[in-house]
């Protein structure tokens, strides 16, 4: 699975870093990935932040 962040909907809440730390991280006060491709470890928290994201920012493939 691939993950992104669609940076003009991202308001940098940050929830989707404290969820999964392993493929989230803050930048200049928005969230961005660290990974393209999801390590199979890390999809169920992928799909958790993706799902409580505020603003739907986050797109999975």
């Amino acid at each position: 699975m691939k993950v992104s962040i669609d940076q003009d909907l991202c308001v940098g809440c940050g929830l989707c870093v404290n969820t999964c730390a392993d493929i989230f991280e803050m930048k200049d006060d928005k969230a961005v990935t660290k990974v393209k491709v999801v390590p199979p470890a890390s999809e169920d928290c992928t799909k958790q932040s993706k799902d409580e994201c505020p603003v739907e920012a986050i797109i999975i493939e």
